[in-house]
């Protein structure tokens, strides 16, 4: 597909503004939250079904954001605060005149309020995948922290945590405090607490009360059982992410307070900045300015809106294109794919079809039964017209009818718009879209669909997919796969287990197999698919060897699929299956399994894939995540695959991973990533990740990842030590390690722009290292990192440029004239693996050229930082900054000069001793034969 020079998007953004510029009410339709006049708007609060019904839960919702404006508006000196937020109430609760949600749905929800299934508890935090500087993806919280005061102990009050985890998900800064290193050694080698500010006091406690400080450490180790307790009463004002449970904390760490030495996440994350010197650099703040005068800001305004009813339309394409590369049959298979299996029991489901008109095909009818599934599938459209033109606003408009005989109004309602023709007048219907209320869908077929059919998506919150024209790609079943009600009840969706498509030879099989976990195996569905001539010869083994063929399937002829539902649940372990070509010819065939979880405690595994941005410009790669996890749980060591599917060339795989280093963030926090940026055309490009996990490894983090909000054990107030209740343990399950899993899940489409036609020179750098330690032994600096590669994490690097500093001020603006480490024996190896390297940086740091810059005599703080070069000369970006502390004797000489001395002194030693034992031999020799002449004299004379 050729970008007429995104004339069309531009054309459509210009007719957005200036809707938005009439009606600014719809500016927050399907976005995400905005800051106008130093106020956020949109901000979505989400309660899970499955939380059970709490009068005091909405109240107290309310009352922490409200606390939360006058307190982030303060410690932003001004800058912003939350002027509009909207609770979404699960349809589960009782009707208490509740306003109807228009595009709000739970997977859109920037706060998360949920059990998670049975897991009671877990900090307040919020997941961060990304760097330093960069949204998260939601904040958590539990509905006992919501409910239960005594918690405010140990956390603070619920407003000041909302601020701590709004810098985590908004900001993209990091927690300032360590559990993992609590303490650590300075600059000065002293024992020093990892907090920020440093002005921060309290004490060492050991397991029997108060101790001092040497009690607890031993050759510089700290005993178990030893913790400091903080002061209840402080005068450090700083800092939010490290301690906002302090009533003395209301700024965040600046320049000025900053605790550089610390060794905590934000110091890693963000080379050693301050959070306030990142959140000054965000787009809010480049965007507003602070409020003048002294007046507060007015409270938070609150919208509660629930989901009733849900209606969903599907608006199929029946233009002459779809004949097209068997576009229209593949529409069908996927249709009946999704009214079949997908879409949730009690939805109230229509179908409208389009050319240049739209035309309803089936008003609303409510999903009870599969009689009422199969009777929805008969009024799937059965040709395609001759017409080509295609209307996007009649088929849309058409669609807004059949919700809107539900309640009178569309609000809340989902179309799924799968087209393959343009729409010259689509900027016509934007209106209507955007004030509809309806979330759309968007599915392109084929290089040939409209360029700005995204926008539909966009505007309202709505999904957006991709289908290439290649008969074994299952794209179109996965887009419809991914659909969900975006209610957040996992017990109510389908998961797919298994997605392949390939080409079989006459007489050749397609033979693979699928795990079924028992997270899963209700209403389990095998779906085989194929594009000509008759079905193929199925064969099906279950775990205990029970064996089902082509007649156990339900065939449907017309739209060449047949399908098995396993009765009651699905025996968990390895199912096999072969499909033989019994044909003379080539024959496509696809498999599609998917299932329900089978036990309400507990939660299934689940992948979510999708990718940073919508779009792209060659050479910027593309991030590709996915989040692997079971409840709140991260799922370790899975072996995740992406599949990117260009337009009209083959498709790329590439495996992700979560170690934390490449365009991984955060390692093991359950969310894989990896770069992308094998563009081989302009155009769409579609995702899809397969996850499976083997039952030998181990499969769940020991802990919740995220950002967490600290939870304070304790404090000394007038001189005595005030312990807080324990919290709740979070207990995890190991059920995943007996059977494995194997998941499939669409990441929807993004689009790549700017790629040269041809073959094109190498632009890709290695990517940033990120995850660079340096540790002190002695007199020696050990360093290690995980290699980049010769194309951002891909191949293998050229070389490697270390350069170290006395100051983090030298080595963060001027890395070029920092001090050169000698890297002639250092190669750069394969991508992803762990590289080790030691040196002396005594013989750099004493050189006369190099002052102390006001450091202590006998120690001294080195910063240390990489740079990776390609076989091209393509630099990376300066990896973080890596710290480490080095003790000299007092009044030491430089090192080369005294290694000089003590050589010459040594030889000329030896050169003395040699001279000394030389004399010594022929003094001997000489005196013995003066004896023995003596001897012969005497003895001549006594003859």
């Amino acid at each position: 597909m050729t970008y007429r020079d995104n004339a069309g998007t531009v054309c459509s953004l210009k007719i957005v503004t200036l809707l938005v510029a009439l009606s600014p009410e719809l500016l927050f339709m399907g976005a995400e939250v905005q800051l106008q006049d130093n106020g956020y708007d949109g901000l979505l609060v989400a309660i899970n079904p499955q939380v059970s019904e709490d009068h005091n839960l909405i109240p107290n919702i309310k009352e922490m954001i409200t606390e939360a404006s006058f307190y982030l508006f303060n410690a932003t000196k001004r800058r912003v605060f939350f002027r509009s937020i909207k609770i979404l109430i699960p349809a589960t609760w009782k009707a208490n005149n509740y306003s109807q949600v228009k595009q709000e749905s739970y997977e859109k929800a920037n706060v998360l309020v949920t059990d998670w299934y049975g897991t009671h508890g877990g900090d307040p935090h919020a997941l961060q995948y990304r760097g330093c500087g960069k949204e998260g993806k939601y904040i958590y919280f539990s509905p006992d922290f919501l409910l239960n005061d005594d918690l405010t102990a140990g956390y603070g009050s619920r407003g000041r945590v909302f601020v701590h985890e709004w810098a985590h998900l908004r900001w993209g800064v990091f927690d300032e405090y360590n559990n993992e290193k609590p303490f650590y050694i300075n600059g000065q080698n002293q024992i020093k607490v990892t907090r920020c500010s440093s002005d921060i006091t309290g004490m060492f406690v050991c397991e029997k009360g108060p101790c001092p400080q040497e009690n607890c450490i031993i050759s510089k180790l700290f005993q178990e059982g030893c913790m400091f307790i903080y002061n209840r009463t402080q005068n450090a004002t700083a800092s939010i992410m490290f301690m906002q449970s302090l009533s003395s904390v209301v700024e965040f760490c600046n320049a000025s307070t900053h605790n550089r030495e610390a060794p905590n996440l934000q110091n890693q994350m963000c080379s050693l900045r301050s959070t306030w010197d990142v959140i000054s650099d965000s787009t809010d703040f480049n965007h507003s300015f602070p409020m003048k005068g002294t007046e507060l800001p007015p409270p938070p305004t609150f919208s509660l809106v629930q989901a009733g009813d849900k209606a969903v339309c599907l608006v199929l394409d029946v233009s002459s294109k779809m004949a097209e590369a068997d576009r229209f049959l593949r529409l069908q298979q996927a249709a009946e794919f999704y009214l079949m299996q997908v879409v949730e029991i009690h939805t109230f489901v229509g179908i409208v079809s389009f050319n240049s008109k739209g035309e309803i095909r089936a008003p609303l009818h409510q999903i009870n039964n599969a009689d009422d599934r199969k009777l929805l599938v008969s009024y799937l459209p059965a040709t395609v017209s001759a017409e080509a033109e295609t209307s996007f606003c009649s088929g849309l408009k058409r669609g807004f009818e059949v919700a809107e005989k539900l309640n009178g109004k569309a609000d809340g309602s989902v179309m799924i718009l799968v087209t393959s023709g343009k729409d010259e007048h689509i900027s016509n219907c934007l209106l209507t879209v955007l004030s509809s209320g309806s979330t759309i869908h968007t599915i392109a077929l084929g290089s040939s669909a409209d360029e700005n059919l995204e926008e539909l998506s966009r505007l309202t919150g709505g999904l957006k997919f991709f289908v290439p024209d290649k008969s074994n790609s299952n794209s179109m079943i996965d887009a419809f796969g991914r659909i969900s009600s975006g209610n957040g009840d996992i017990l109510q969706q389908r998961f797919q287990l298994e997605s392949v498509g390939e080409n079989v030879e006459p007489h050749q099989h397609l033979e693979n197999a699928v795990t079924v976990d028992n997270g899963v195996g209700s209403d389990t569905t095998f779906l085989v698919t194929w594009q000509t001539r008759g079905p193929p010869e199925i064969v099906l083994f279950n775990p205990n060897g029970r064996k089902y063929h082509t007649h156990n399937f339900i065939i449907n002829e017309a739209l060449r699929t047949a399908r098995l539902c396993i009765p009651g649940t699905a025996k968990p372990g390895l199912w096999t299956y072969t499909l033989n070509n019994t044909h003379h010819s080539l024959q496509v065939f696809k498999v599609t399994v998917t299932s329900r979880a089978s036990r309400p405690a507990q939660p299934p595994a689940t992948v979510e894939a999708f990718v940073e941005t919508d779009s792209t410009s060659f050479p910027h790669p593309m991030m590709v995540y996915a989040n692997v996890r079971k409840g709140l749980y991260p799922i370790l060591n899975a072996t995740v695959t992406a599949t990117v599917e260009p337009e009209d060339e083959d498709p790329v795989t590439l495996k992700l991973f979560d170690d934390g280093a490449g365009a991984d963030a955060i390692k093991n926090d359950g969310i894989y990533s990896r770069y992308f940026f094998s563009f081989a055309v302009n155009g769409r490009y579609s995702l899809k990740v397969h996850v499976n996990h083997s039952p030998s490894v181990s499969a769940l983090g020991h802990s919740i990842p995220g950002s967490h909000a600290m939870y304070i054990p304790g404090y000394i107030a007038n001189g005595n030590i005030q312990m807080n209740a324990r919290r709740r343990s979070t207990g995890r399950s190991e059920e995943l390690r007996k059977w494995g899993f194997s998941r499939v899940s669409s990441g929807g489409s993004f689009s790549v722009l700017g790629v040269p036609a041809g073959p094109h020179p190498d632009v890709f750098p290695p990517c940033k290292i990120i995850d660079l330690e340096a540790v002190a032994v002695e007199e020696e600096v050990t360093l290690s990192w995980t290699a980049p590669g010769e194309d951002f994490d891909h191949g293998q690097a050229n070389s490697y440029e270390i350069r170290m500093s006395k100051t983090l001020q030298n080595i963060q603006d001027d890395f070029n004239n920092a001090i050169l480490v000698n890297t002639s024996k250092l190669s750069p190896q394969q991508a992803g693996t762990k590289e080790i390297f030691t040196f002396l940086p005594k013989l750099f740091i004493n050189e006369p050229e190099h002052p102390l810059d006001g450091e202590t005599q006998g120690s001294h703080r080195v910063y240390v930082a990489i740079r990776t070069t390609d076989k091209n000369s393509l630099e990376s970006a300066v990896s973080n900054i890596a710290q480490v502390s080095l003790f000299v004797p007092h009044n030491s000489a430089p090192v080369l000069a005294r290694d000089r001395l003590i050589l010459k002194g040594t030889l000329t030693a030896m050169v003395f001793i040699g001279i000394i034992c030389v004399t010594i031999v022929v003094t001997h020799c000489i005196l013995n034969k003066k004896k023995k002449a003596d001897r012969n004299e005497n003895g001549a004379k006594l003859l």
